[in-house]
């Protein structure tokens, strides 16, 4: 597959295909545990993110496929065995078709195009150091294409776990997707819902990641959950300043006034 992390399209015993991440991925071993735990939290509250899992792949697999490899620093090298991270792929291959890129013109052709503000929500929450990177696919003869939110693995600012907020990180890279946002309201129920966000499921999502994902620091992943708890409440200033930067991507924003609590 493209990208940084040089991951790998694998079918599972389940039958599905996954899009997986190994632990000696050229970015960094903590991309898999920022893709799980941003994916897991955008699910929760009822984003398209592509279905995140944890998948084991044994060293006799990789011993007998060739393909299972990664190149670093001008050398092959055989991708890691053990538990990796599994992006589901976004539709079966053989019954549809998925695209990473959508011309203007066809943007109006995503049926879910209004979920683009509510993971800008979350790329804002989780101080996304990438570009919000998506999969529009459609099955068949569907007239329409479905938005799901791929590679989430540069959250947290990736293998540093800290949160550098700038206003043009983690957006998309064109102004269509969020230029019909005009207030507050357009974010929900996402907003309200991450807002509200019980601090026990942030903890409790965590507490799925296998250690060698974090490289066994649990005092590092017990402050990711506490500086997440906290970060809740930033997440409309977050908004605000991506509003006012040269972006200005929504365009059509009309001045309400932002509720107590919440400035």
């Amino acid at each position: 597959m493209r990208g940084g992390a040089q991951s790998h399209l694998m079918r599972a015993d389940d039958a599905n295909f996954y899009v997986v991440k190994f632990q000696n991925n050229p970015q960094h071993v903590r991309v898999l545990a920022n893709d799980f735990m941003a994916s897991r939290l955008a699910e929760r509250i009822g984003l398209p993110a592509a279905r995140a899992e944890i998948i084991d792949v044994d060293a006799w697999l990789i011993e007998h496929t060739p393909e299972l490899n990664i190149q670093l620093a001008g050398r092959t090298i055989r991708c890691m065995p053990g538990l990796q991270f599994a992006s589901r792929y976004v539709v079966d291959p053989a019954e549809g078709q998925v695209f990473d890129y959508l011309p203007e013109p066809v943007l109006s052709q995503v049926k879910n195009l209004k979920t683009f503000a509510g993971m800008l929500l979350v790329d804002k929450w989780t101080c996304n150091a990438n570009g919000r990177q998506v999969a529009f696919w459609k099955k068949g003869r569907e007239r329409k294409y479905t938005a799901s939110y791929i590679d989430q693995g540069y959250c947290f600012n990736a293998a540093e776990w800290n949160f550098p907020d700038s206003p043009l990180r983690g957006i998309y890279l064109r102004n269509e997707v969020y230029e019909w946002v005009r207030q507050w309201d357009d974010f929900e129920p996402w907003l309200s819902r991450l807002e509200a966000l019980d601090p026990s499921v942030i903890g409790e999502i965590a507490g799925c990641i296998p250690p060698e994902w974090y490289e066994g620091d649990a005092d590092g992943l017990e402050k990711l959950v506490a500086d997440l708890v906290k970060r809740r409440s930033h997440v409309r200033r977050l908004v605000t300043e991506f509003r006012q930067s040269s972006r200005q991507p929504f365009p059509a924003w009309t001045a309400v006034t932002v509720p107590v609590g919440h400035a």
